[in-house]
């Protein structure tokens, strides 16, 4: 009996906490809009029928707990355990598939024509950003010119003059409400980029070019990181996202520009 109690004070507690916990900052755009409207849906659902599964066995507990008679075994009810069987198993792959749409409307659709595009270098244990400038296009590039202490972390050729404007940043700046395409490459291990606020991560594989596409709608600065172990300096390897109006990117372009000058 007492037991019986301990699993129904224990069930509120955790159903209260569920239900008056914060998960996640504040989303940025409208797939982190998406993804918590999915996340608190499915949440909603599984805590139902934790809720219900758990009082149903604090019952059990206290109406056929130990009263001095002989137990009988009971072999079940086959129809009932097809019947809550099939429900659960319709329930969580439609979840599962609800969710899929939310992935793959980042992940199997183009980005816009109108994207900003951005090249982005992971390597133990930093991050780089090359921006293409004002002809809008990026530079030739060289493995044998890569130079971290000298700032060339993309091994941009100064012979090409489609290098010359190249912008490289340590922390990646975008307008509000700009699509944003990032072209992401790793160096040496498997990396990961992830901003919390806009619900997106995406592994940058050595070899490959990985595109991957976003728009932020709040202006800010979000913390970018590595959330693929890739080595013992794995928890120092962060970056910014900082989310700026239009004149402000414009400002600090210029100010990278007239840098390289």
């Amino acid at each position: 009996m007492i037991l019986a109690f301990l699993v129904w004070a224990f069930t509120l507690f955790v159903t209260a906490y569920f239900m008056f916990t914060t998960w996640f900052p504040p989303g940025i755009n409208a797939h982190a809009a998406a993804y918590d409207q999915q996340f608190r849906l499915t949440l909603v659902i599984t805590g139902v029928i934790f809720f219900l599964a758990q009082m149903a066995l604090g019952w059990v507990m206290f109406k056929y707990g130990d009263d001095g008679k002989r137990a009988e075994y009971s072999h079940g009810n086959n129809r009932l355990e097809v019947l809550w069987t099939s429900a659960a198993a319709v329930l969580f792959v439609g979840l599962v598939l609800m969710g899929t749409t939310i992935w793959a409307s980042v992940h199997f659709t183009d980005p816009p024509a109108d994207s900003m595009v951005i090249e982005v270098n992971a390597k133990q244990f930093a991050w780089s950003f090359r921006y293409p400038g004002p002809d809008g296009k990026f530079g030739r590039t060289d493995l044998k010119l890569i130079n971290d202490s000298a700032g060339n972390p993309f091994g941009i050729d100064e012979k090409d003059p489609a290098g010359k404007d190249d912008v490289v940043s340590s922390a990646v700046k975008v307008p509000v409400g700009k699509p944003i395409l990032l072209k992401m490459a790793a160096r040496d291990v498997i990396h990961n980029f992830f901003v919390r606020e806009l619900r997106l991560k995406q592994d940058l594989v050595p070899g490959m070019i990985i595109p991957y596409h976003f728009q932020a709608d709040t202006p800010g600065k979000y913390e970018v990181a590595c959330s693929e172990l890739c080595g013992l300096g794995h928890h120092q390897m962060r970056s910014v996202l900082e989310v700026m109006s239009e004149a402000d990117f414009a400002k600090w372009m210029q100010e990278q520009l007239a840098q390289k000058q």
